[in-house]
């Protein structure tokens, strides 16, 4: 245990929530620290994130927190266990989480190079937890070494943690926090760079990981930003690493996303192939095959009875035990974990084979199947005596619940899953009440009643209804959402009256479901251009923001008092030569569109003449340092206020021909640009080849 240092959150001895005992500091960062706790109650050991006083009151950090705590409806071994989400009366806001002991895998790989079948299990088991986090709607958007735990140092037990936690922003860190995006340069998506975060966006980084676990360094990700994005829109270099590991990591990490591997789900099955062939795998054509020494039939068995009789004979039975009866493995926590549903699982530890045996039986009657080979292994450690024959009688009791998972630890289960009826789920919550009180199990039920699945088209017309500031989307999968799962939104709305509209006509639909509104507010000018500019192909353009004195991409687009904002346009080399392509860019300010390109003293458009080459893109600067405003004719340049704070909007449109057939002014009103573009759209419809947009935010 690290013991606690001075200047921290918590001190070692307090107790939070009449439960949670501080044993000493895990970790520390710029936003705050991580404990280590033991609760007084059950003597389970946990991990406690917690933030400091600056960050619990940040509403950005706390959206990050809100994140992470969603994470408990998950149930899967390779996905670390979220428990609450507290604040205490001095305003340290709090998470509290499984403690997993274990090496980080970028302390492994800082010691050791791994194998190439190492690196399979261990993209074999997070792609397992992203499966179970992606079915969720949940994005990782951090994935790194540093946020895959090897439980007990064994690659069999690698486990994600960090789901979107506020990370450590002082100099050198390489992490980026934001309302849209959290991770680090070395291993974010191309997308990322844009404010995007997606499950593909996950499978990127897992392809990062596996080239950063492979080589033992973090994969170098450009020291400009310029180089930066340059380096993205080109596949990893993968030189020297062995098949079918190479092949792996270009599959899952992908520049464009309809190129990278389509889902978790399907890195699993590539996996479960892969490693099933290299435990198959004959020997290479040509090998001479090993000599083995002849002997006859049954003579090994023959001399390991003379061995052990001559042992026993000799006094030393004690010692030949371990022979005859080999130790089991202890096991600390005690975990079982099952699910039933299209595919059922069942694994963990088991007193002996014939308890094994009896709770693979009853599981297999609770998920309508044969009982699982192996599933459950003999080992010590069981928490109290009768708790196999208490797991044993749960699964008779899930008979009704649909797609249940349980996840049993020591002496807590956790059941989840969905009844037909709101009558159904309460008579199987009594019925497992009744079984945790004559098991003396604590038992955490999170049962729903409704459709068994939530399905994205259930959702389209009310999102449509209510978008009033361009699109609005969910998070919702292609397969649906369970009962039970959180639904997040997505998008934009003119205020909190139109948010709370949306929530009231989403509530029939969502049923049980929680719903998290991941909207952020924008002015109704703000709203009335992107509403215009809504359904256009975005071609693969971006804006990279940065700042004059900061070179490195603004990814937040968050501005304060003093600030130089500096934007750049980047356009798809074969995009910007297009014949005739041009460009376009307006920036809305307070109600205000101020047409930046083209402008009064510089009308130049083509970009086979403005375009500077980078890499795979063309880059036009739109957005000057204020000592380069001078420089050249038509550089606009501004420092950010302090008074006019607000969300701005900065829109880019890559044209065939100009955007507009007339010169528009300098500055005009929103509402005569977002009527002059839906014109030009209408009149027009193939006229903008490509659209993107940024926000900037400017705080005080």
């Amino acid at each position: 245990m690290i013991p606690a240092l001075p200047g921290d959150i918590f001190r070692e001895g307090q107790v939070l929530n009449n439960t949670w005992a501080v044993e000493g500091v895990l970790g520390r960062g710029g936003t705050g620290e991580v404990y280590r706790a033991k609760s007084l109650v059950t003597g389970r050991v946990v991990a406690i994130k917690a933030l400091s006083a600056g960050f619990s009151g940040d509403e950005g950090y706390l959206e990050l927190m809100r994140r992470e705590e969603a994470m408990r409806d998950i149930l899967h071994d390779a996905v670390v266990r979220y428990s609450d989400c507290s604040r205490t009366p001095e305003g340290h806001v709090f998470l509290v989480m499984d403690f997993i002991d274990g090496p980080a895998l970028s302390e492994v790989m800082a010691e050791r190079r791994l194998g190439t079948r190492d690196l399979l299990i261990v993209a074999h088991r997070v792609a397992e937890g992203l499966v179970a986090a992606h079915a969720r709607g949940v994005v990782h958007r951090d994935l790194s070494p540093d946020n895959v735990i090897l439980r007990d140092g064994r690659v069999e037990g690698a486990t994600v943690i960090d789901f979107g936690i506020a990370k450590d922003t002082a100099a050198g860190a390489h992490t980026v926090v934001g309302n849209q995006f959290a991770g680090k340069y070395e291993y974010a998506a191309p997308e990322q760079f844009d404010g995007k975060a997606e499950p593909a966006s996950d499978l990127y980084a897992l392809g990062a990981l596996l080239l950063a676990a492979a080589r033992g360094e973090v994969p170098f990700a450009g020291a400009t930003p310029g180089e930066m994005i340059r380096r993205k829109a080109e596949p990893l270099d993968v030189t020297g690493l062995p098949e079918p590991l190479a092949g792996l990591i270009l599959w899952l990490s992908a520049p464009r996303i309809g190129e990278r591997a389509p889902s978790a789900a399907a890195v699993v099955a590539r996996l479960d192939a892969l490693l099933k062939g290299a435990e198959a795998a004959p020997a290479r054509k040509g090998a001479a095959p090993r000599p083995q020494p002849a002997r006859k039939a049954g003579g090994g068995r023959r001399w390991l009875v003379l061995l052990l009789l001559a042992v026993v004979l000799a006094g030393g039975f004690l010692a030949a035990r371990p022979l005859l009866f080999p130790a089991l493995p202890l096991v600390q926590p005690w975990r079982l974990e099952a699910a039933g549903g299209e595919a059922p699982r069942l694994s963990g530890p088991a007193p002996d084979a014939a308890s094994a045996a009896r709770i693979a039986a009853a599981f297999a009657a609770a998920a309508g199947g044969s009982p699982p080979q192996d599933a459950l292994a003999p080992a010590r450690g069981m928490p109290a005596p009768g708790w196999a024959e208490a797991v044993e009688r749960l699964f008779p009791q899930l008979q009704g619940l649909q797609d249940w998972t349980v996840l049993v630890t020591d002496l807590r289960a956790e059941i989840a899953g969905s009844a037909p009826t709101p009558a159904e789920r309460d008579a199987i919550a009594a019925r497992l009440a009744e079984w945790a009180r004559a098991s003396g199990m604590e038992l955490v039920p999170r049962l729903a009643a409704g459709p068994a699945l939530l399905m994205p088209a259930d959702l389209d017309a009310l999102l449509a209804g209510a978008a009033r500031c361009g699109p609005l989307t969910s998070d919702l999968p292609q397969g649906g959402a369970p009962p039970g799962a959180g639904v997040a939104i997505r998008g934009a709305l003119p205020d909190a009256a139109a948010a709370a509209a949306l929530a009231e006509a989403l509530r029939p639909a969502l049923d049980e479901r929680a719903l998290r509104l991941e909207t952020e507010t924008l002015s109704p000018s703000l709203c009335r251009i992107r509403a215009a500019a809504a359904g256009l192909p975005e071609g693969g353009i971006g804006i990279r923001l940065s700042e004059a004195r900061r070179p490195e991409p603004s990814l937040t687009g968050i501005y304060r008092p003093g600030d130089n904002p500096v934007a750049d346009v980047l356009i798809p080399a074969e995009l910007a030569a297009t014949p005739g392509a041009e460009l376009w860019v307006a920036v809305e300010e307070t109600g205000k569109v101020f047409n930046v390109l083209p402008n009064m003293a510089d009308q130049e458009t083509r970009l086979d003449r403005i375009g500077q080459p980078e890499g795979a893109l063309s880059r036009v600067r739109v957005l000057w340092p204020a000592e380069d405003a001078g420089l050249g004719p038509g550089r606009i340049a501004f420092r950010v206020n302090d008074r006019d704070f607000g969300k701005a909007g900065i829109f880019a449109f890559v044209t065939r021909g100009p955007l507009f057939d007339e010169r528009r002014p300098g500055d005009e009103s929103a509402d005569a640009f977002a009527e002059a573009l839906a014109a030009r759209r209408a009149a027009d419809p193939q006229r903008i080849l490509a659209a993107t947009q940024r926000i900037l935010d400017l705080r005080p």
